[in-house]
């Protein structure tokens, strides 16, 4: 498990982030080689072919004694000084299958992609249909409380004693009697 985990941060370090720093550096000097690019370009490439096919790789020959360690091996293998098999993985084996079957690839992409809009899109149409049904859910759920507690509002009033009392007077009745009463008070004017 933990010689698992070893290689797995080797791979890490060895297969992705060095090669990246150099990348890096060759990328921002001054005067770059054609071919030192072309070198770091092919790497790159050789490492994504790798890491899509090592996710089924993984299933069907993971089990093996030193797996991990070859595949650290290999991405060593690549980008050595000595060695720099980049340029015999991608002449002898990589570029002659793709070159083979570029057609192919391009098809599956295309269809892909077209597959993948069709999909995204059913499910945005769902999704704003989902959430317009829940939102109009809400609204009802709400308004149906809201009858709900103004109803037990307008029965507590009618359980009261008596008959239900208005919240105001009405206006006419408020201004006779502010009127009956204010004009007898008036300091000025005469009883009769």
């Amino acid at each position: 498990m933990l010689g698992d985990f070893l290689t797995r941060c080797l791979i890490l370090l060895l297969g992705y982030a060095y090669p990246g720093f150099e990348c890096y550096k060759t990328v921002e000097r001054n005067r770059v080689e054609m071919d030192e690019l072309r070198f770091w370009c092919q790497y790159w490439i050789i490492v994504a072919f790798f890491t899509v096919l090592e996710k089924f790789a993984d299933v069907v020959i993971g089990w093996m004694p030193l797996y991990g360690e070859l595949k650290l091996a290999l991405f060593i293998y690549m980008w050595y000084p000595k060695t720099k098999g980049t340029g015999y993985v991608y002449n002898k084996v990589l570029r002659p299958y793709v070159s083979k079957n570029e057609i192919d690839f391009d098809q599956k992409f295309q269809e892909w992609r077209v597959r993948g809009w069709d999909l995204a899109i059913f499910y945005w149409q769902n999704c704003t249909e989902l959430g317009q049904t829940a939102f109009f859910q809400v609204i009802d759920h709400i308004s149906a409380q809201s009858k709900r507690l103004s109803g037990k509002t307008s029965k507590k009033k009618k359980d009261a004693k008596g008959p239900p009392i208005p919240s105001a007077p009405p206006l006419p009745e408020i201004r006779s009697a502010l009127f009956d009463i204010h004009q007898n008070d008036f300091v000025g004017r005469k009883k009769k």
